[in-house]
């Protein structure tokens, strides 16, 4: 059964539509700061450039009142909340989905499939009733399809060193790639940020030891100031250290539960390594939702 593959589209629509929703308000938020700072740095160098022009002040105060509906839009449409709200809900589901492909706890093996079929959807169906504003952004046509693919059945039919050997493939080392690679990618980008932000911040002490020595001389001081600010914000909104430590963490508890694998013989051990595995995998984003919400 190594070549069986479970991807994306074989567990429930409701992973695939929150999953979806979750990744385009993720684009929306960022895309609406990143030009809510942008225009706010043009809008300081316009200012700066034409000082004394009935244009430069009109296109300054333009984009300044651009950046403010973006503000507004943010603030009204909280498309960040739609981003985690929909993460929350695709991991959790994620997790019930491989819980009860391994038949882990609360999906013990009964002798009808029917039981534990109906625990997992009334499952599914509270983790969205606990997330009703999502449900603006779900995809209505995920909807007809089965919550339970015949992939999820063919793999709860398996034996327990086979299930355990698909969990060990796909699930756990899916999981110690993804949060390596995320890992180094936040390390490199804090680290390409950080020095972003003390070239502007030498720049702006240059410019006005500068200006000491020549008061007439006119500099960029406000602007570079407004620019420093726009990183320090951008860095602040996409938490690189932040993730860049949670990610390490996880992978490397993921190194330690992929040992713990050797040892599994039966199904009571099986559904107590699941629970202990999904409960690692969902901690560093739980810290990261709790982070959000202080």
């Amino acid at each position: 059964m190594n070549d069986l593959k479970i991807t994306s589209s074989d567990l429930p629509g409701l992973y695939q539509s929150a999953d979806q929703a979750s990744l385009d308000a993720q684009c929306i938020y960022f895309k609406s700061l990143k030009w809510y700072l942008i225009l706010l740095v043009l809008a300081a160098l316009i200012a700066f450039m034409w000082p004394n022009d009935a244009f430069g002040a009109l296109s300054s105060a333009s984009l300044f009142l651009v950046t403010l509906g973006i503000l507004i839009f943010i603030r009204v449409q909280r498309p960040d909340d739609t981003w985690y709200n929909g993460r929350a809900v695709a991991e959790s589901v994620k997790t019930r989905a491989w819980r009860w492909m391994m038949c882990a706890e609360p999906y013990e093996d009964t002798e009808n499939i029917k039981i534990v079929s109906g625990q997992f959807i009334n499952d599914l169906r509270a983790i969205l009733s606990q997330n009703r504003s999502l449900s603006h952004f779900l995809q209505p046509a995920v909807g007809i399809k089965d919550p339970i693919s015949d992939k999820m059945t063919l793999v709860r039919s398996l034996s327990v060193l086979e299930r355990l050997g698909i969990y060990a493939e796909q699930r756990i080392q899916n999981q110690a790639n993804f949060y390596s690679i995320k890992s180094q990618f936040n390390k490199r980008r804090a680290r390409q940020w950080f020095w972003v932000s003390v070239v502007l911040h030498a720049l702006a002490i240059l410019t006005l030891l500068y200006r000491i020595k020549d008061p007439m001389i006119s500099l960029p001081v406000e602007v570079i100031a407004t620019a420093a600010g726009a990183v320090l914000t951008w860095l602040q909104a996409k938490k690189h250290n932040e993730l860049n430590s949670a990610y390490a963490l996880t992978a490397h508890e993921i190194v330690l539960i992929r040992g713990e694998a050797l040892s599994i013989k039966n199904e009571k051990q099986l559904s107590e390594f699941i629970v202990d595995s999904e409960a690692a995998f969902s901690r560093e984003h739980t810290q990261w939702v709790a982070r959000k919400g202080d």
